[in-house]
């Protein structure tokens, strides 16, 4: 019996489509770091102003970085740091904010 055979393609971490993209996994690792560090960091109310800015850069990378996303895996990473950066972003401006007491 004849079937049609469907070529399997490469299964790669980064890139879905065969071609790289410096760029996106760049963005990719670094909203995962900084969601990671933001995400931990929340949870202690010290260390508001490292987890309140490592958040808001973690959003602003993963917004950028779901701008110019290619592909479904680099969508899925950002989904997740964008979701870590926001979680600590938010915790630590309840903590006490961006600059916690040094002005006003």
């Amino acid at each position: 019996m004849a079937q049609a055979m469907r070529r399997q393609s490469s299964i790669s971490l980064f890139a879905t489509d065969g071609k790289p993209h410096p760029l996106q996994d760049a963005l990719m690792a670094v909203t995962l770091v900084l969601g990671t560090v933001a995400f931990v960091t929340a949870f202690f109310d010290q260390l508001h102003l490292l987890s309140s800015w490592a958040g808001l850069i973690g959003i602003l990378t993963g917004a950028y970085g779901q701008f110019i996303s290619v592909t479904t895996r680099e969508r899925f990473a950002l989904i997740i740091g964008l979701g870590a950066s926001a979680f600590g972003f938010f915790l630590g401006m309840a903590h006490g904010g961006l600059f916690g007491g040094w002005l006003g």
